[in-house]
């Protein structure tokens, strides 16, 4: 890890498709941060299976959070310092935020039980169940259910107040409970902010002070992404500044395109001049 004057935290999952499509201009924004030497950590509601192919096609080398903030992925000898709970898992080593598996997979049994409300888990399910349930490929699904932390299911003939009930109740026994497009999530300790609050608690031990943390977030996902960084833009048609609550105070967010290379291009540019 070189010397930096910024860490930015870039929620990628609307600028990678599943399928691993990459929005015009994003790899060339994660490359001039590469050589402007700033740490561009991801954050992403995938697992590391599914991360595998974006991080080797872009040359990703820096930490990134997965499965929705269960925890914190480092390759290995990136810091000199290690995390407290700092573990292998694969090729790299992990700060868990989260509880590893099978908390989830259990919580999740639980819960179905007490509610009376069936969710079916991705990992019980035949390759091609698997296939027509989540409504990817089949490896593209294979690798979805390959998880750390979280749980990926869908409800199985539920009404709508039958999952209210089932939200309520996750809610009550603190487990995180969101949807992922027709699947759901569910996660016991997860949180985006304490995740981001881990690695830059690393990076400050590694610089001897603190630089600036950015957040890049689509609008919808500004709570999560941008709680525990200094400044944030968020993706989308708005206005130029929002102001936004979070970590106990307030913070104004700008509001930014990103629909093209030139406005990626611009941003790079924007970041690499915080001081």
């Amino acid at each position: 890890m070189y010397a930096t004057h910024a860490i930015v935290y870039c929620s990628i999952d609307a600028f990678i498709s599943l399928r691993g499509k990459i929005a015009p201009g994003f790899a060339e924004f994660c490359a001039e941060l590469r050589e402007a030497h700033i740490p561009c950590v991801w954050l992403s509601t995938r697992s590391r299976a599914q991360l595998d192919d974006p991080l080797r096609k872009l040359g990703h080398q820096e930490p990134f959070i997965a499965e929705g903030g269960s925890g914190v992925y480092m390759p290995e000898d990136y810091f000199h310092l290690r995390g407290e709970k700092s573990a292998r898992l694969g090729r790299f080593l992990c700060i868990p935020v989260g509880q590893t598996q099978p908390a989830a997979a259990e919580a999740l049994e639980s819960l179905s039980q007490d509610t009376g409300v069936e969710a079916v888990a991705l990992r019980s399910l035949s390759p091609r169940e698997l296939a027509q349930n989540s409504g990817l490929p089949q490896r593209e699904a294979e690798l979805a259910r390959q998880r750390d932390f979280d749980e990926l299911f869908f409800f199985a003939g539920a009404r709508d107040s039958d999952i209210a009930r089932f939200r309520e109740e996750a809610a009550r026994r603190k487990l995180q409970l969101r949807p992922r497009g027709v699947l759901w999530s569910l996660a016991a300790g997860a949180s985006v902010p304490q995740c981001v609050r881990e690695i830059t608690k690393l990076y400050d031990r590694a610089l001897h002070g603190h630089a600036p943390t950015t957040a890049v977030a689509p609008a919808e996902e500004a709570a999560d992404a941008s709680a525990a960084c200094d400044r944030q833009f968020l993706a989308g048609a708005g206005p130029g500044e929002v102001l936004l609550a979070s970590a106990g105070k307030n913070s104004r967010a700008k509001w930014i395109s990103l629909a093209s290379a030139e406005d990626w291009e611009e941003l790079a540019g924007k970041i690499a001049a915080t001081r």
